[in-house]
């Protein structure tokens, strides 16, 4: 499953979670495992029918308990076949959940077992789940290589059946790679191997796949006649899962086309089979795509309706991932009315789970409606925050999709490799037959063949050394946009340790400026400026700073909101760097006067500023495993902090302590203000420090 432009569209993945023949009757089935006198396999498959076909899809944890009665019950009599089968439907159960770790342990105990009694039908069914669930997780190689150990398998076997799944769902490992003429061939030969045996389902599922490579090549009508005659299909054969799902991606279709009744007229008949085969999972994604129909036209109180529908069912089958998007989408509905209030209660759940999940597009989306809803009640400070979030997410998000396209490429080389490693062996077998057919020819024939091969080797050898030419080229770009990246985030010194260690061990300095500036007003300043005004007089601001700090050697700690944090003295300690903070200070005080002159001339609303100093002792170190940080600690900090709010507009306030440090200085004049009460300290002697008139 995808989401597109908010909707959901389905691939047809092939697994061996459930069967979707009608459900057993639950009653017999309990009689039949409750009945002690019945034989051991005959209540071993009826607790089986009961974990895997009737709750398995619906309910996923009474599914692993079942199983587990299976497992122990199984277990107690030796019966290893029927351990396997209960611990397939529990990873099931997990996958269905989207707990992919767990569900990926309990296959490979599956698989072990399987393995230990030469199941092999069984095998290759694990081996299949296996390689979705790295499908799932986004490692592709190992999907693709348990994927292929399937397919060995069944052809062994003779199970075209198998062999069709396998091929379909390695054509989806293509599809994920954006490699559509090698899916599309994939999808092309499993309907020609449905169509042989007439399996419905696969010709179905194969047309469904072909029609979304079309969807995604923007190819609608295409896309439109591949699913309309899969659905024929599977209407004809009663399959109404896969119907269901149909009708879903169809109403995609004419989403994206802006035909919403005709989005929605699809969308509810999907619902209407889902409910009638009590699949949630559908029943949810479902509902979450007619919710969104609905707020495109207008219609909130159904698109509410319909959203917190499809939340408390995916809340009922833990589905995490659906969990977001009914929050997500319920929280901009809430924005699109101006209801801001409610919009934030939903979007700050929203965020909490998706930073669990680790989803950063998701992330991305719901700081976008928190930013709205802040900017909406009035709160600049926190729309600011929220912005600045998104423009991380965002750099992250290109990041990731450059890690895509290395991913891809190494995925290409390895295929490159192991075509070449094939071709070699079928040379090899074709000069043995050579060899023995043409005794009379064999210098010829071997002259020949080394021949052939030695130029195969040779344009082989010159098509990787290109290939990994510039794929080095590539990866030797990214890891110097790595490095400037981590050099944006963390001192030089820093950088190099952790690079060089994995880890920057914490340090105490003695003697460090700390240096603090807030906008004074900022939040009545800001309701005066657009977001888009605000964000980009903050970041004039700052990156004024940031020049004035390298300038002087002082390292930028942080940005707060509207306040800004340097330091002078760490990581490398400076014996003038109190002096160098000072002067810093003063002449990010002169930046802002300067450029409040320049925004009233042009009638233009200007922020004002107060800047403190304190100097004293500090703990440095990193903070985090993502997104990590430098930052420093110490009632120094604290202290600085005070300087600042304590301090008037246009002036830098500096603590006694730095002022011993730097009275001796001519650069500098001072104008003493006495002892002035401080929160948390009591009363504390401060001075303005100013620049020296020659």
């Amino acid at each position: 499953m995808k989401t597109i432009k908010g909707l959901i569209i389905f691939l047809f993945l092939f697994t061996s979670l459930a069967s979707q023949a009608q459900k057993p009757n639950l009653d017999s089935l309990l009689r039949v495992w409750n009945d002690k006198t019945a034989p051991d396999t005959c209540r071993l498959k009826a607790i089986h029918k009961i974990a895997k076909g009737i709750y398995l899809k619906s309910k996923p944890d009474s599914a692993f308990y079942f199983s587990q009665l299976q497992y122990d019950f199984a277990k107690s009599k030796g019966l290893k076949k029927q351990m396997a089968d209960a611990l397939g439907t529990q990873g099931g159960s997990y996958w269905i959940r989207s707990n992919y770790p767990k569900a990926l342990d309990y296959y490979l105990q599956d698989l072990k077992i399987r393995e230990e009694i030469s199941d092999k039908k069984g095998m290759a069914a694990t081996l299949n789940n296996i390689g979705i669930i790295y499908d799932n997780l986004g490692d592709y190689p190992k999907a693709l290589s348990y994927y292929q150990r399937s397919l060995k398998i069944k052809e062994e076997i003779s199970d075209k059946h198998g062999i069709f799944n396998a091929l379909n769902n390695i054509g989806m490992i293509y599809y994920s790679q954006g490699d559509y003429p090698r899916a599309l061939n994939c999808f092309q030969r499993g309907l020609k191997i449905s169509e042989e045996i007439s399996l419905k389902k696969g010709i179905a599922s194969s047309l469904v796949n072909i029609g979304v490579i079309y969807f995604d090549q923007d190819d609608y009508p295409k896309a439109l006649e591949n699913f309309q005659q899969g659905l024929t299909i599977c209407e004809e054969n009663n399959f109404k899962y896969y119907v269901s799902y149909i009708l879903g991606n169809i109403g995609g279709i004419y989403s994206i086309q802006g035909d919403y009744p005709k989005a929605l007229e699809y969308h509810q008949r999907s619902l209407k089979i889902s409910e009638e085969i009590s699949d949630k999972r559908g029943m949810a994604n479902t509902w979450t795509s007619i919710g969104i129909e609905y707020m495109e036209q207008g219609e909130y109180a159904k698109a509410l309706e319909y959203l917190q529908r499809s939340l408390k069912i995916s809340e009922e089958i833990s589905n995490k991932e659906l969990i977001v998007a009914s929050l997500l989408y319920i929280g901009e509905l809430f924005e699109s009315q101006g209801n801001y209030d409610e919009a934030k209660l939903w979007c700050e759940k929203a965020l909490r789970l998706a930073e669990e999940l680790g989803r950063i597009s998701d992330q991305k989306q719901v700081c976008k409606c928190l930013y709205n809803a802040y900017k909406g009640i009035g709160n600049g400070n926190k729309a600011l925050e929220y912005h600045e979030r998104m423009l991380v997410l965002t750099d992250s998000l290109n990041k990731d999709e450059t890690a895509k396209k290395l991913q891809q490429m190494e995925f290409a080389k390895q295929m490159l490799a192991d075509s070449l490693k094939q071709a070699a062996k079928e040379l090899e077998v074709q000069h043995a037959h050579e060899a023995e057919v043409r005794k009379k020819n064999r210098t010829r024939n071997l002259a020949y063949g080394s021949g052939l091969l030695v130029l195969i080797v040779a344009i082989a050898l010159y098509s990787r050394l290109r290939y990994t030419r510039k794929a080095k080229a590539v990866i030797e770009k990214e890891k110097d946009r790595s490095d400037n990246l981590l050099l944006n985030i963390l001192p030089a010194e820093i950088a190099a340790e952790l690079k060089e260690k994995g880890e920057a061990a914490a340090r105490d300095f003695e003697m460090v400026s700390v240096l603090f500036t807030d906008f004074s007003e900022f939040t009545q300043t800001s309701e005066k400026l657009s977001a888009t005004e605000l964000v980009a007089e903050i970041n004039y601001c700052f990156k004024g700073f940031d020049g004035i700090c390298e300038q002087y050697g002082i390292e930028k700690i942080k940005t707060i909101g509207d306040a800004y944090m340097a330091a002078g003295g760490l990581p490398v300690i400076n014996d003038n760097s109190t002096k160098n903070t000072v002067l810093a200070a003063l002449e990010m005080a002169e930046f802002i006067v300067n450029r409040k002159t320049e925004r009233e001339a042009t009638g233009q609303h200007p922020f004002e500023m107060r800047l403190g100093i304190h100097t004293g002792p500090v703990v440095a170190g990193i903070v985090g495993v993502k997104k990590f940080q430098y930052d420093i600690w110490g009632d120094t900090v604290n202290t600085a902090s005070r300087m600042e709010s304590s301090g008037e507009v246009g002036k830098v306030n500096i603590s006694q302590t730095t002022f011993e440090l730097i009275k001796d200085e001519t650069a500098f004049t001072f104008v003493p203000r006495g002892k002035i009460e401080v929160k948390g300290k009591g009363k504390m002697k401060m001075w303005f420090v100013e620049k020296a008139i020659n």
